[in-house]
């Protein structure tokens, strides 16, 4: 944690800090970086000492994008859930309390790391809360619904673990000590997700319907509902109809496509990568990409679509083969790419280059 807040050129946006559910104005612990580093944003060290002294506590954000093994703990634990997930630490000071109750719209797993906290679990005020529906909406009855008798009230000590589904409300107070804990945050990919997705279908399909793009009368009177109401219970029966034309294959799709864009496939080592691609031979070993969401898809037009993670790539027909057995296997030798020799060799380092295959070895040079 000090070295995250000391040495590492830490922004705003990685950090929070909040006492007693009032969160702290950045501008109160950021400032430029000094010379040649004149980013207004970054985390002052001697503030953050200041503000916790006083009580307040400070939150890591986004430590799934910063610190090595949780970088590794959380995509792994994303691959295994099928959810994205997020990684945030939370130190209080002794006595201290840094958030009132409240919810949280994705669930959560809490690991207590060091020293001890008080919480207090109650039953939601809003069963499975969305994004759009954050506590703040329910600021009034969230309070009083935490003034009742808890679903849990327990001290979590180093090597405990809590589960929190989305919606219950949870505060926390460090005991006699500092108190440092994870968060382990699981945004789930929802039922309302399809529906979003559905819904967009349908409002893409749905333009090619002549009736639906018709104007409405001239001189209707908008103010009154009556006089548009016809046209509107067209509208919706068109809809309707519209709806029985979406695939739900296509729904699965766009609900993979918006889970695989959150969540990260392992991180490549850019320029040593760069130089074993340059280096390749018939005998390099290419590896699969650590935790590439991927599949193949046929194309139209006879090619082989590549998904891997948010993005798409377009390979020639005869690759398949090839890539299939990268994909099913997890590595394969350039020599077993189809084509000559300078086929294979530029097969190989487009699959590198572009973030599919790492050359196997390279990283440990």
């Amino acid at each position: 944690m000090d070295e995250l807040l000391s040495r590492r050129g830490l922004r705003a946006p990685f950090l929070r800090i909040a006492k007693d559910g009032v969160v702290v104005d950045p501008k109160r612990f950021t400032g430029s970086g000094g010379a040649g580093a004149e980013i207004a944003d970054q985390v002052s060290s001697e503030a953050v000492l200041r503000l916790f002294a006083e009580g307040s506590t400070v939150v890591l954000q986004g430590l799934h994008r910063l610190w090595p093994p949780l970088i590794e703990f959380a995509d792994q634990l994303a691959a295994d859930l099928g959810h994205p997930t997020q990684v945030n630490a939370y130190i209080t000071p002794p006595s201290s309390r840094g958030f009132s109750p409240h919810y949280d719209v994705h669930d959560v797993f809490v690991l207590q790391v060091a020293g001890t906290k008080h919480w207090r679990i109650h039953a939601p005020v809003l069963a499975d809360p969305l994004r759009s529906q954050p506590w703040t909406d329910r600021a009034g009855e969230v309070a009083a619904a935490a003034e009742g008798e808890p679903v849990i009230d327990a001290v979590l000590r180093p090597g405990d673990a809590l589960y929190l589904p989305r919606g219950f409300l949870h505060s926390a107070t460090a005991l006699g000590e500092i108190s440092a804990h994870l968060t382990i945050g699981v945004h789930p990919v929802t039922r309302w997700a399809a529906a979003e997705s559905a819904l967009d279908l349908v409002r893409a399909l749905a333009a090619d319907d002549p009736a639906l793009r018709g104007s409405l009368p001239l001189g209707v009177d908008l103010a009154d509902p009556r006089s548009v109401r016809q046209h509107v219970t067209e509208v919706l029966g068109g809809l309707r109809n519209w709806l029985d034309h979406v695939d739900p294959d296509d729904v699965a799709d766009r609900l993979r496509a918006g889970a695989w864009a959150q969540v990260r496939p392992e991180p490549v080592l850019p320029l040593a990568q760069s130089a074993a691609a340059a280096a390749l031979t018939s005998d390099t070993v290419l590896r699969l990409r650590g935790r590439l969401r991927s599949a193949l898809r046929e194309a139209p037009d006879g090619t082989v679509r590549l998904i891997g993670g948010r993005r798409t790539h377009a390979f020639p027909a005869e690759t398949r083969p090839a890539l299939t057995a990268l994909l099913s296997a997890g590595e394969l030798k350039v020599a077993d790419l189809p084509g000559t020799d300078d086929d294979r060799l530029g097969l190989a380092r487009r699959l590198v280059t572009d973030g599919i295959a790492t050359v196997l070895g390279a990283d440990d040079a």
